[in-house]
This record gives C-alpha cells, sequence and structure tokens, in this order.
C-alpha cells in the first residue's frame, strides 16, 4: 500500500487539488445563489453580455 502511494504521489496531489477547486466553485456558486444572484445561465438581467447576447432576438408573440 505505502508502495502504491509513493509512486503514485503525484498524481494524488494533483487530483486533490483539482477536486478542491471544484469544491470551492460549487461552494461559491451555491452561496451566490442564495444571495440571489444568478448566471448567465439562468438570467440574461444579471449577464453582463446580456445587451450583445440576444440582441438581434425578438420576444415570441403568442398566436
Amino acid at each position: 500500500m505505502l508502495e502504491f502511494l509513493s509512486e503514485n504521489l503525484a498524481t494524488i496531489a494533483v487530483a486533490a487539488v483539482l477536486a478542491a477547486i471544484v469544491i470551492l466553485i460549487v461552494v461559491r456558486m451555491v452561496r451566490d445563489r442564495k444571495k440571489g444572484g444568478c448566471s448567465c445561465s439562468s438570467a440574461c438581467s444579471c449577464c453582463p453580455n446580456a445587451g450583445s447576447c440576444h440582441a438581434n432576438t425578438k420576444p415570441s408573440q403568442n398566436r
């Protein structure tokens, strides 16, 4: 078991760092969502590109 850990220590360390980064991103997204924040995927009003993203689209009309 110790031999396996010593041979793969670099891979384990990189995986742990990446997992920590992903966890921190998810935690921040959850906190922002609870505070009323939003991302570009759910509400264009909060998106910094709201004016240019859907500039050529018109609101749909119910016929």
